[in-house]
């Protein structure tokens, strides 16, 4: 996805608004224009029926029961992590342990693995463009095993620095932390080559798949890493649950992170065995709904076609891209070519709160502040940004909506054009 290429003149348009009620909800007066979708995509129809059909039809515990119900919701459970599978293009369905999100799957990462693997003196690699869910568990593990951290730098144009990168890299590196698709910026990391990079140096690699798995096809053998992680909510499922994928041969080598029901496979007050993965770390009653609301909004989006999804939002972006460079006033923060579904911009003399604040009341809803990656923002020398951040049901009026809208904070600020 090059934003540097112009917008054809006949692009690519989905049109799946219908298929969102939630859109069709006037705010404050004006129809809703919703660019928030990097903090929580909309829900499709299709997901909203999945949950209500199994609270209705199939609810029960799954996994231990003998009777039908607990039975089905089991198959239906276990769907979903075949279905996880699918869009990861992972291995064996064993290698997906689900989570509730990017968050919970990063942590499980570090309190497992690192626990049992990092020690004194050894070195986690992180980027400039990490999300605060790729930073803080890292550095609570190191300051309890006296490890260290070591960052790639970020280029003025939003980029990791790669040769930066490859120079940090080393016999005492054990981990690369990577995000996919910045959150704050949407620069795409070139992950396979990272990985690569990494593996050379001895390192195992994590990838941080939130803003990817929405926008793209990800192919976690394609790209080689041993760890990768989303959440549901990212890609038109609901809040409360999400996967990490693992490769089979780390995993199944790993302790259990958290303990209870369903974990083991023998108890006593002496000691426990545990259960096999994945279910080793899967502890107590799950999300069984979000897991089965998860299913279908996996099977919305590849009904659809990722690609489809991609080149509809390449679209949108570019065109949102040009109009926010025409306006004065606007700076845009992250400028590489290889971008996905993000626009992050200053305008001159408006605080970005103020400016959401003042969008809302236009029914367009952006994200104003650090989007959980402050470092990145003391980088740039900001407090934060203004972010639209894109969806399979965005079009090009919905930017021509922003571009108003900012136009009528300027007027309102006395700044931008006269």
């Amino acid at each position: 996805m090059n934003v540097s290429t112009l917008a054809e003149a006949t692009p690519l348009v989905l049109d799946q608004r219908a298929d969102f009620p939630i859109l069709a909800r006037p705010i404050k007066g004006k129809q809703l224009v919703y660019l928030d979708n990097g903090a929580t995509t909309q829900k499709p129809n299709v997901v909203i029926r999945a949950i209500v059909d199994y609270y209705e039809q199939s609810n029960a515990n799954i996994h231990r029961g003998v009777h039908w119900l607990s039975q089905h919701s089991t198959d239906l459970y276990e769907q979903g992590r075949e279905r996880v599978r699918s869009l990861l293009n992972a291995a064996r369905p064993e290698e997906i342990v689900f989570t509730r999100g990017t968050t919970e799957a990063i942590n499980l990462v570090a309190n497992s693995w690192g626990r049992a693997n990092l020690k004194a003196g050894d070195e986690v690699v992180l980027t400039g463009l990490e999300h605060h869910s790729n930073i803080v568990p890292w550095q609570m593990l190191c300051e309890q095993v006296g490890a260290h951290i070591k960052v790639a730098p970020v280029t003025d144009c939003g980029e990791v620095d790669l040769d930066a990168y490859r120079a940090l890299l080393g016999p005492r590196t054990k981990l690369v932390g990577i995000v996919h698709v910045s959150n704050a910026l949407g620069t795409i990391n070139p992950v396979a080559e990272m990985t690569r990079l990494a593996h050379e140096a001895g390192a195992l690699v994590l990838v941080d798949g939130a803003q990817a798995v929405a926008h793209a096809r990800v192919d976690v053998q394609s790209i080689g890493c041993d760890f990768y992680a989303f959440s549901g909510h990212k890609i038109y499922g609901p809040t409360g649950i999400g996967a990490l994928y693992a490769r089979y041969d780390i995993l199944k080598d790993m302790s259990p992170w958290q303990g209870g029901g369903d974990m083991i496979y023998t108890v006593s007050f002496e000691r426990s065995t545990y259960a096999e993965v994945p279910q080793r770390f899967e502890a107590g009653t799950p999300d069984i709904a979000g897991v089965i609301g998860l299913d279908a909004a996996i099977a919305y989006v590849q009904e659809i076609g990722l690609d489809a999804i991609a080149a509809h939002e390449h679209d949108v972006l570019v065109y949102g891209t040009e109009q926010l460079q025409s306006l004065p006033g606007v700076r845009l923060i992250g400028t590489s070519d290889h971008k996905a579904g993000i626009l992050s911009f200053v305008v001159e003399g408006i605080h970005p709160h103020d400016l959401g604040t003042i969008l809302d009341t236009e029914g367009v809803a952006i994200r104003a502040g650090h989007h959980c990656a402050m470092p990145l923002m003391t980088r740039f020398g900001i407090p934060g940004t203004a972010r639209a951040s894109l969806a399979l049901y965005n079009t090009r009026q919905d930017i021509d909506a922003l571009i108003a809208a900012l136009r009528k904070a300027q007027k309102l600020f006395g700044t931008g054009q006269a």
